[in-house]
């Protein structure tokens, strides 16, 4: 998180920062008074002097009560700024065409989608730098969280629901993914990688995996969705017309 790869998280890693110099400045000096009274006011030292008008002072009361409160309103400011330029529905603006992907949460790892490409991959995701990349997310096992850290924040995948998570890599890498939410024995091996890339290699990449022995098909998915554990990366082409949308009306029939 503290070393971003993206504007994204760059943004994040800013705001933290922020937060936390913000906090700082009226929790360091609590902690400064609390020690220094306790040392200055020890039963032992007899020279200090006892001062019970102090409580009624009008300059003491407005820097204890001013400085806090000055802190707090730069904080709901921050806050409600960055609640709307960070939110993760919210579409990074760019000349460049979004790059979608459909990314599925199950026991215990991710499927990935790229619709318009027509491929598919498990525990790996390819992405163009410098390109926007809306995830399409839901989960067809129990509630989850997809967490790309030096890209972005993460966001929950649940199922019955489709939520949207968009970020950019600004330069190319290997970036760990993983689940950010426990979701039961498989939990702690359910990581990717997300490779970013020049579009050139990013086209690559599609080409072979067009060229996968298997088909994303929906008796391939019926299988795919069986809980296991630690599964390498493997591609699939093509993908089952319509597949992220059935996985979430899946969970919104009528139930007896």
């Amino acid at each position: 998180m503290l070393n971003p790869a993206g504007m994204i998280a760059a943004k994040e890693r800013n705001l933290m920062i922020i937060t936390v110099l913000l906090g700082v400045t009226i929790g360091l000096p609590v902690y400064v008074m609390l020690f220094g009274i306790a040392w200055r006011y020890r039963e032992a030292n007899t020279k200090a002097t006892y001062s019970p008008e102090l409580s009624g002072n009008a300059v003491a009361e407005t820097i204890w009560w001013g400085v806090p409160t000055i802190i707090i309103l730069i904080l709901s400011v921050i806050t409600w700024q960055t609640s709307h330029s960070l939110d993760p529905h919210r579409a990074i603006s760019s000349s460049t065409k979004p790059l979608v992907i459909q990314a599925i949460a199950l026991d215990w790892k991710w499927l990935f989608i790229y619709p318009e490409q027509n491929i598919a991959s498990i525990n790996y995701v390819e992405l163009p730098v410098k390109t926007p990349v809306e995830f399409q997310v839901t989960a067809d096992a129990p509630m989850n969280s997809l967490w790309i850290p030096q890209l972005g924040g993460q966001i929950y995948a649940m199922p019955g629901m489709a939520t949207q998570l968009h970020l950019i890599a600004d330069r190319a890498g290997d970036y760990r993914g993983s689940s950010a939410n426990i979701s039961g024995a498989g939990f702690s091996g359910m990581h990717f990688i997300a490779h970013a890339d020049s579009e050139q290699v990013f086209r690559h990449w599609v080409n072979n995996a067009k060229q996968a022995p298997q088909a994303l098909t929906a008796g391939a998915y019926t299988h795919l969705v069986v809980p296991s554990q630690n599964l390498p990366p493997e591609q699939y082409s093509p993908v089952q017309p319509n597949l992220f949308a059935s996985v979430v009306l899946k969970y919104m029939g009528p139930r007896g």
